[in-house]
């Protein structure tokens, strides 16, 4: 399909985003006080994020049909959760405690019971939302949106299969769950921004969470030094290559089980996005236990973090705010949809007294799944950034069924 975009080479895409983030680091670390009262209200990973968003929102860019999009998800993720995880500290990670996977599990209740309670608030309203007749029924769409927010696209388009949803009906709930899970992700990369003093008010206790940054920070400080050619090289031979190891073990494993193991498609294994995951992460890990984890001393994770910042803007791509116009009745239906998993979230969290860190992560591995939940992770700090990913990967086998669930409510909702 020819794009209507006034840009739309990838190469001119891709380095418009370069220049787009060297701006916003230039002006960050801008001794301007100009600049500096800017920064200190306005996030700059959030700029990272928004400014690439205005360009796909006002037609410059078409972000739906650029291949900057699958080039980065496909190559530059699995590199840096590979270069994030290599000085993984698995041991202070499972000193978090279970007050992360209550949150985790707290969110998916929330998009369960919040799709229901919405379409019952918004048919209030608007009564031609109830009836489940045809295969562009509201109830069958909203369970894509479900798949999507508790797994991911995988579990999203199981979903679509599962209850037969309707082309026209699909397209205007992807819109929504691409708006509101993007605009969601913003308050949360401001969440951030700002965690230390959310968490001074609530009195959370984040020594867990200090103590994973203060031992990566020890670690690098006593094996810095001065990196070299050979140490950059062996840092992009140890991302890449795991990235293309990773590759190959998805064009193996996913075919094979969706050919010889039907019965676990139920869990989106025989997804190649998948497995990409989580062989690039469980490698990242085992290299965490070798010589490798020296490779932090040059660096390894910076380079890591500046994937996560190209990672962030070409998300960014996808978002258009004006499609919210197109489909009004359905963004209010997305939008009481995430208050409710927000305001669940919120509250348990502030029940427990947990960071917002474990808020933030157990909202963001339920609605975005693998590809940001360690964008948000590392919003925090690089350190963090396994933590989402291993969160993502169980939200992928819990997806397909909390769907279901979420979809049989939605049908007795709307059939009766």
């Amino acid at each position: 399909m020819e794009s209507s975009a006034l840009i739309t080479n990838d190469g001119i895409i891709f380095g418009l985003l370069a220049v787009i983030l060297g701006l916003i680091f230039y002006t960050q670390s801008s001794s301007n006080s100009f600049w500096q009262k800017f920064y200190k209200w306005v996030p700059a990973l959030l700029l990272c994020y928004f400014i690439p968003s205005l360009l796909n929102t006002f037609g410059i860019v078409d972000g739906a049909n650029t291949g900057v999009y699958p080039l980065v998800m496909d190559y530059l993720l699995p590199a840096c959760l590979v270069l994030l995880t290599l000085s993984l500290d698995l041991k202070a990670i499972l000193r978090l405690g279970p007050k992360l996977l209550i949150l985790f599990l707290t969110g998916t209740v929330g998009i369960v019971i919040g799709g229901p309670i919405a379409l019952l608030i918004v048919s209030a309203i608007f009564p031609e939302m109830l009836g489940g007749a045809g295969p562009d029924a509201v109830w069958r769409g909203m369970t894509t949106i479900a798949g999507s927010w508790i797994g991911g696209g995988a579990n999203q388009a199981a979903m679509k299969e599962v209850y037969e949803v309707g082309g026209e009906i699909f397209s205007a709930m992807v819109t929504v769950d691409i708006i509101v899970a993007n605009l969601w992700m913003a308050v949360l990369l401001y969440m951030a921004a700002n965690n230390k003093a959310i968490d001074k008010r609530i009195g959370a206790d984040t020594s867990a969470i200090e103590a994973i940054k203060d031992r990566m920070e020890q670690y690098e400080a006593e094996h810095r030094r001065e990196s070299k050619l050979p140490d950059l090289m062996f840092i992009v031979a140890v991302a890449f290559g795991v990235t293309g190891l990773s590759h190959w073990g998805a064009d193996v494993i996913a075919p094979y089980i969706a050919d010889h193991v039907p019965a676990l498609k139920d869990f989106s294994l025989d997804k190649k996005f998948f497995w990409l995951i989580v062989i690039a992460t469980t490698v990242g890990v085992a290299l965490s236990f070798t010589p490798a984890r020296k490779l932090e001393g040059v660096g390894a994770s910076k380079y890591g973090s500046m994937f996560v910042y190209i990672l962030v803007a070409t998300i960014g791509l996808h978002m258009d705010v004006t499609a919210i116009v197109d489909v009004p009745k359905y963004f209010l239906i997305g939008a009481i949809w995430m208050i409710i998993h927000a305001s669940l979230m919120l509250f348990v969290a502030r029940l427990l007294k947990a960071p917002v860190f474990y808020m933030a992560v157990g909202s963001q591995a339920n609605v975005g799944g693998a590809a940001s939940a360690p964008v948000v992770a590392s919003a925090f700090h690089p350190s963090l950034a396994p933590v989402g990913v291993l969160l993502a990967v169980f939200g992928y086998a819990l997806g397909t069924y909390m769907a279901y669930i979420c979809g049989q409510i939605l049908r007795v909702i709307a059939t009766g």
